[in-house]
């Protein structure tokens, strides 16, 4: 139990330290994640730690990684990219691995290990590629789906690499191990092509049943519990169902639970699902980068630096080579083709998976593997240096030569509704009729079935939450209405979003005039208070049941409302939350003053009614 709790302490403290410093300096957090993991090296060497099995659990942040992002991708929008992954993918693998084996022939190798070292090195690495894309908020460029398309053929092409290479210990070499899997359990051990076939495939089907059929079922139930550590857990349990699934029929677990998030895509519980996973998935990545930085053999590297630092340069020179050039033949332009270019030059996390899958089946002399570990170690650690290089020196070019009013943003606007209760309904109906798309967070599953049976795009969760908000896309949203309840999540909610995302603009219920104060403090400038309109409706009837004309009953009311506007501006100013307004004399005096204001106004409109009716 202590070693385990030293573990977790040593990495975390690792990380807490390591990665903001390198997000300051401008380096990005997978940087920062690789240097800790080298400064923790020696420790855990001390403590004789096996860095590789941490590296296989943490692992799974990839697989977390690729469910997120299928959640972001609707089937209909997989289909449209086709092209680009059928096409740019496997270009990008069949031309990156014939000149990396091309190049290991030339050094001498056999061409079985040639052929299987240009598969290991084909690969990219998706953890950091999307990591990083997401982190700069490049996923939705040109580039960034251009990388993505590829990053997912190459995670698909996982799976008939390991069917290819014992074929070339065949030719090669003869087996001295024929499980690469440690005798892990399979559901297809034994059985024939054709019946591997059909068991992959209704496993396949059964994750799409599932998730299309099952789950919306199961987490509404889970939801009327009320218990975020319920839901969490069920979500963590789809996930790791679905990975340990594809496992047992010999399939990558990433592209299952990439497909999951692609069938969950139009759930209304999509936007939870990715708030609740997104931090569990954080975490095992940044372990993961951290185990690629804690396993570099620096021995090997200081007797052999030239030529190990040499190929892992040489393999990212193929590798951005065969990129740039894919870039210009799909139309992917500009600084977007670097970005997709350099970004993915690196060799990848499955690496790791090949080589030792090729080193057991006799496909490559133990001695080689340990210096393909370190070169794909090492194009990794490069990865975000080039980024960087990306960002201080290509980006400035391309946009220095552009001119100032070049484009005009046509993007529509993005409307968040936090709650749909009877004061959030209303909005939204509106909003629906006039031909505006919004996206209504909610924490009642009834009220969501509801919703989506008159066809309302809602999704559950708790809107006060920073990650949900996040989710559903606040950081490119234009408006932001808030009408939950509860009047101090309110106020936090406005506060959080005027200090993280100033450009939205926020459209907040208020329950009663303290609440439009402390609305007002926290930098809410729209404030709507839940009730006022209409008691001015019923002001202006009380008006009409007394003989005042209709049109002049609403000029009376119009009058009312923009002088309590202007009243309420000015004793926001005065207003301090510590004190109750009876006992602020600044205040009681200047309401005290606006009231007699408005009240003089009001008569003497009513007199000139009365004089003109005379």
């Amino acid at each position: 139990m202590t070693d385990v709790l030293l573990l977790a302490f040593l990495f975390l403290i690792a990380g807490v330290v390591s990665v903001p410093i390198a997000s300051r300096l401008g380096l990005g957090s997978v940087l920062g994640y690789l240097i800790a993991g080298i400064i923790l090296s020696p420790v855990l060497a001390l403590l004789k730690v096996d860095v590789l099995s941490i590296q296989h659990f943490a692992e799974f942040g990839v697989v977390m990684m690729l469910f997120l992002v299928g959640l972001e991708l609707e089937p209909k929008l997989l289909w449209d990219m086709r092209m680009r992954l059928l096409g740019l993918g496997g270009l990008q693998v069949a031309l990156s691995a014939g000149l990396i084996a091309a190049g290991a022939l030339a050094l001498g190798l056999a061409w079985p290990m040639a052929v299987a070292v240009g598969l290991i090195f084909a690969l990219s690495s998706t953890a950091i590629v999307l990591q990083t894309l997401t982190e700069k908020g490049l996923m939705k460029s040109d580039g960034g789906q251009a990388g993505f398309s590829v990053l997912l053929f190459q995670d698909i092409a996982v799976i008939p690499m390991l069917a290819f290479l014992p074929l070339l210990a065949m030719s090669g070499g003869s087996h001295h191990q024929t499980d690469a899997h440690d005798g892990g359990m399979s559901l297809v051990d034994g059985l024939q092509g054709w019946q591997t076939g059909i068991v992959t495939l209704l496993a396949i089907g059964l994750v799409i049943a599932g998730g299309t059929y099952l789950t919306r079922p199961v987490f509404r139930f889970i939801a009327q519990a009320n218990l975020r550590e319920i839901f969490i857990a069920a979500a963590l349990t789809f996930v790791i169902g679905t990975a340990l699934l594809m496992s047992l029929v010999g399939l990558s677990p990433a592209l299952g639970t990439f497909l999951a998030g692609v069938v969950l895509a139009n759930s209304e519980y999509r936007h939870e699902l990715e708030s609740d996973i997104d931090p569990f998935r954080g975490l095992l990545l940044g372990l993961f980068f951290m185990t690629v930085g804690a396993a570099i053999d620096f021995g090997l590297l200081a007797s052999e630096p030239l030529m190990i630092v040499g190929l892992a340069l040489g393999v990212m020179a193929i590798k951005a080579g065969v990129l740039l050039a894919l870039a210009r033949v799909f139309g992917v332009r500009d600084e977007q083709g670097w970005l997709f270019g350099i970004g993915l030059a690196q060799a990848g996390e499955f690496g790791f998976v090949l080589i030792s899958f090729a080193t057991a089946n006799a496909v490559l002399p133990d001695n080689i593997a340990p210096r393909l570990t370190l070169i794909v170690t090492l194009s990794m650690m490069l990865t975000p240096l080039l980024f960087i290089l990306y960002d201080r020196v290509i980006l400035p070019r391309y946009h220095a030569a552009e001119p100032v009013d070049a484009d005009t943003i046509t993007s529509p606007s993005h409307i968040i509704i936090a709650g749909h209760g009877r004061f959030g309904g209303i909005i939204n109906r509106m909003l629906l009729s006039a031909g505006h798309e919004t996206t209504v967070l909610d924490h009642s599953s009834a009220q969501l079935e509801m919703l989506r049976a008159f066809g309302v795009r809602a999704f559950y969760g708790d809107a006060t939450r920073p990650d949900l908000l996040r989710a559903a896309g606040l950081e490119t949203a234009t408006v932001l209405v808030i009408a939950i309840d509860n009047r101090d999540q309110t106020t936090e909610m406005v506060r959080y979003v005027r200090q993280t995302y100033p450009h939205v603009h926020i459209t907040a219920r208020a329950r009663d005039q303290s609440h439009v104060y402390e609305l007002w403090a926290a930098g809410c400038r729209d404030v709507i208070r839940e009730t006022f309109d209409s008691a001015v409706r019923a002001g202006r009837s009380v008006y009409e049941a007394l003989g005042v004309p209709r049109d002049q009953a609403e000029l009376t009311a119009r009058s009312f409302v923009a002088h309590n506007q202007r009243t309420i501006r000015e004793l926001a100013d005065l207003h301090d939350p510590e004190v109750p307004p009876q006992h602020n004399a600044a205040y009681l005096k200047r309401a005290r003053e606006l009231m007699d204001e408005q009240t003089a106004q009001m008569r003497a409109r009513g007199q000139t009614h009365t004089d003109a009716s005379s």
